[in-house]
């Protein structure tokens, strides 16, 4: 099994490959097209600004090349984000692959909304041998809006996508690598696809 990770200037890249080390799994960090193209599975994670992370993606002509992938691609927090239509952080057009809008937490939240909250509505395949409901970790200031993709949900002063699913793309804006025994299934799933 051949997984790789999207390697941009987006975070967080060592914890997932740790989170997979825990389910004994290794994987390949890279921006090369040919081998991001002949992986098995594809992990697209991020942390970081919407922005500068698109600007970075098309340079290298990652844009085009994650959009028309085919293997079960999975896209973590900003790597979800991305995945989505549009952005509010810096007017940012994404990859459009996700038919939703990333807007950001208004109102007297505090934000970034830091820490561990419930995500209810869950769909199989990534949410398998789970219960209905699951706590994960969350670190975010933007959430992409409710639509038809949605396969999770989960309520900081709006109810909003905490997954994503479209044909062989996932995204998750929760942290898998972070989420202890949940986010473990979750990577086994996505792996197990």
């Amino acid at each position: 099994m051949k997984l790789a990770i999207v390697k941009y200037n987006a975070g967080n890249i060592q914890s997932v490959l740790y989170a997979l080390e825990r389910i004994g799994m290794e994987a390949e960090v890279t921006d090369d097209h040919a081998l991001l193209r002949s992986a098995d599975k594809v992990i697209f994670p991020g942390v970081g600004e919407a922005s500068s992370a698109m600007n970075y993606l098309k340079e290298r002509q990652l844009d085009s090349l994650i959009k028309n992938l085919e293997q079960p691609v999975l896209g973590i927090c900003l790597g979800m984000q991305l995945m989505c239509m549009h952005s509010e952080e810096n007017n940012t057009d994404c990859l459009g692959i996700f038919d939703t809008t990333v807007r950001r937490f208004s109102g007297s939240l505090k934000i970034p909304q830091i820490g561990w909250n419930l995500v209810q509505e869950t769909r199989e395949p990534l949410f398998s041998h789970l219960p209905k409901e699951a706590y994960c970790y969350f670190v975010h200031s933007y959430y992409a809006d409710l639509c038809d993709e949605t396969t999770a949900t989960t309520e900081y002063g709006v109810r909003f996508s905490s997954a994503l699913q479209k044909r062989n793309f996932y995204g998750v804006q929760f942290h898998p690598e972070k989420s202890a025994s949940v986010g473990e299934q979750i990577l086994k799933n996505f792996i197990t696809l």
